[in-house]
């Protein structure tokens, strides 16, 4: 019996294919927004090149190490060590504070899929739980404020689960069991829903879900032949009938 659809966030529920700015620069932005509350409200720090420098440093060493172990790198953390790095107490430094006042939101050319509040509203009228799994290194209440932006977080009201608040990424089966556990239901009893063939789909079959992979337009010459040819959308629309071959009589 179907009882939960999960959802992978990024270019699954927000399309990023509108997104053409420089990554760097608005990154910059945030970190310039932590260097000077540090410096006002807590220790000298007035080198931005090198906080940019030594955060970027440490944010591609964990995301290295994260494709070996699957340990998931959190944004709090590494705004901390980086500022650790650079002479500031760490006693004196809050990981919250520091990521409020990074002010991550919505970034500019992304969008919520149009696709996405039929399909959501469709699964609520059945009364089938969702939830959404993102292997994001921000802490879920991050991605939130940006959720609500773009009209998402009002469709997901029990479930949002970021890897940097579980600890682990896409494929490790604790990040699907935690999903599940928070929506209190069995892996054969619930469908996950992303667009990357290894982290969302072979994950999620190997932690006992149904998988559907979702896939951009034009791009079906590079999905692996593994994943069933009844089990690719390209467009939320097409999930429900999966659903009614899958699960006979749900609706």
């Amino acid at each position: 019996m179907l009882k939960a659809v999960l959802f992978d966030l990024d270019d699954t529920l927000i399309d990023w294919s509108g997104f053409h700015g420089d990554w760097a620069r608005m990154e910059r932005q945030h970190l310039h927004n932590v260097v000077d509350y540090i410096r006002a409200n807590v220790h000298p720090l007035n080198d931005l090149d090198a906080y940019a420098t030594e955060f970027r440093m440490r944010t591609m060493d964990a995301w290295t190490a994260a494709r070996t172990s699957l340990r998931a790198p959190n944004l709090g953390t590494v705004l901390v060590e980086t500022a650790v790095a650079l002479g500031v107490p760490a006693d004196k430094l809050d990981a919250r504070r520091l990521l409020e006042v990074y002010a991550w939101n919505a970034v500019p050319g992304t969008r919520m899929f149009p696709d996405v509040p039929g399909a959501l509203m469709q699964l609520h009228r059945r009364r089938i739980k969702v939830g959404i799994i993102t292997n994001a290194y921000q802490p879920m209440w991050i991605r939130e404020v940006e959720m609500a932006s773009h009209g998402i977080l009002q469709h997901f009201p029990e479930c949002r689960i970021s890897a940097a608040d579980v600890g682990y990424l896409k494929p490790h089966p604790t990040i699907f069991q935690a999903a599940l556990n928070c929506l209190d239901v069995k892996p054969n009893e619930a469908v996950f829903v992303g667009d990357d063939p290894d982290a969302d789909v072979n994950g999620a079959e190997a932690a006992g879900l149904y998988a559907v992979l979702r896939y951009a337009p034009g791009h079906e010459s590079e999905i692996e032949p593994s994943i069933a040819q009844d089990a690719r959308i390209t467009s939320l629309v097409q999930l429900l009938p999966i659903l009614d071959r899958w699960f006979p009589g749900w609706r």
